[in-house]
This record gives C-alpha cells, sequence and structure tokens, in this order.
C-alpha cells in the first residue's frame, strides 16, 4: 500500500507501473516537497541499478540543493516487474514513477536525470513530462538515438568524462556542441564511465550549478 503523502523517511516501495510494480527508494522528506529530482539508472543488460554509485551520488547531490528525490529499478530490475524493453517502456516507467511524485507533490517542479542509458530515458520523456531541469551524465551518444531526439524546452546540465571507456566522449562532444540552445558543458579530465575517483568532483561541481537553478 502506497502512502498517501510522501514519505517522511526514506523508504523503499513499490510503484505501480505498467509492466507492474516499480521498485523505487523514496528520500524522506517533512511536509510536501516544492522541488522533485527523480534519477534514471543505466543499462539494466549491463549491471545497471538505482543503487550504482553514481545514481547514489546523484541523488545525494539533488538533495543537498534542496530536492526531493526518487531513484527506481527499471522493469526487469530488482524488484520491478517486465522484462527490458530498449528505452520504449523503461520511458513508461520513468512516466508512472513521475506520477506519482505529482500525486504526493502535485505543486513541485520537476528535475530529472540519468546516468548513462538512464539519461536517454530521461531525455526522451523530459518534454513530455515537462521537466524543468535536465542533467545527464555520460549520455551513450552514438549507442542510442540521441540525434533523433527532440531538445527538451529546458535547462540541461551534462556531464562527460573525456576517458570514458564506454560512450565515445569525442561523440558526445560533437554531439552536444550542436544542439541548441547551448547545454551546460562539464567536462572531467582522465574520467572513466563510472567516474572512479571522480564523484566527489562530480558531486561538488554539479551542485554548484544546482543552486543556480532553484526557483
Amino acid at each position: 500500500m502506497l502512502p498517501a503523502h510522501w514519505p517522511e523517511t526514506s523508504t523503499r516501495l513499490a510503484i505501480n507501473g505498467p509492466a507492474g510494480p516499480i521498485e523505487a527508494m523514496v528520500g524522506g522528506w517533512e511536509g510536501t516537497p516544492a522541488l522533485v529530482a527523480v534519477v534514471c539508472h543505466p543499462h539494466p543488460l549491463h549491471g545497471g541499478t538505482m543503487d550504482n554509485k553514481v545514481v547514489t551520488m546523484l541523488e545525494r547531490t539533488f538533495r543537498d540543493a534542496g530536492a526531493a528525490t526518487i531513484r527506481f529499478n527499471f522493469r526487469g530490475v530488482g524488484a520491478s516487474a517486465g522484462v527490458f524493453d530498449n528505452g520504449e517502456g523503461e520511458g513508461d516507467d520513468l512516466a508512472a514513477v513521475v506520477a506519482q511524485a505529482r500525486a504526493w507533490a502535485p505543486e513541485a517542479t520537476l528535475w530529472l536525470a540519468g546516468f548513462s542509458f538512464g539519461s536517454y530515458v530521461s531525455t526522451r520523456m523530459a518534454g513530455h513530462l515537462r521537466a524543468e531541469l535536465l542533467v545527464s551524465v555520460a549520455p551513450p551518444v552514438g549507442r542510442f538515438a540521441f540525434r533523433q531526439l527532440h531538445r527538451p524546452p529546458c535547462p540541461w546540465i551534462v556531464a562527460q568524462g573525456e576517458a570514458d571507456e564506454v560512450v565515445d566522449p569525442a561523440l558526445v562532444f560533437q554531439h552536444f556542441a550542436r544542439v541548441q540552445p547551448p547545454v551546460e558543458m562539464l567536462r572531467f579530465e582522465a574520467t572513466s564511465h563510472f567516474f572512479h575517483g571522480k564523484l566527489v568532483e562530480l558531486r561538488e561541481r554539479l551542485g554548484a550549478l544546482l543552486a543556480g537553478y532553484r526557483s
């Protein structure tokens, strides 16, 4: 049974989704939050879960910025029902999570974030879900159809490591250099896909930018 209000303590629960229950971790918040950040995890077929260290670091960064947070497992991951759907059904999962967040906090500003595959899903859905900020970490340009997506009508922060061994950094930088209006690009020298040894720097640099987006 879902609580009637935003949980006051951090709670692992099941949100109703299009393929069945969606396992989610909802960050505790006293009262009704004015700002909600939802974070999407990396590729389900390559070990991606909501407990990934980049995802949990993003969650902490958003909480530091004053947002209530939700991270969740896409269909077929952990206790979430369903099977992998190459980003399509995962977008529906994200929409269901956002719908639940809005049921608890109807007036809240929505921020979306994703790491790797999760950045593709959140980018694809940002306009539809009326996100007011999008954060993409190591977006897999070249692996998923970023070039076919419309640019979301919101501010967009992209964080990319220059030594990414999974996503081609050159493709990422080339793609986003052409995106208009421009994105806020955070480049990380000597940084791998999973930001080994650079998570604190990611938190600090992203957090400094987020402070400017608080309404």
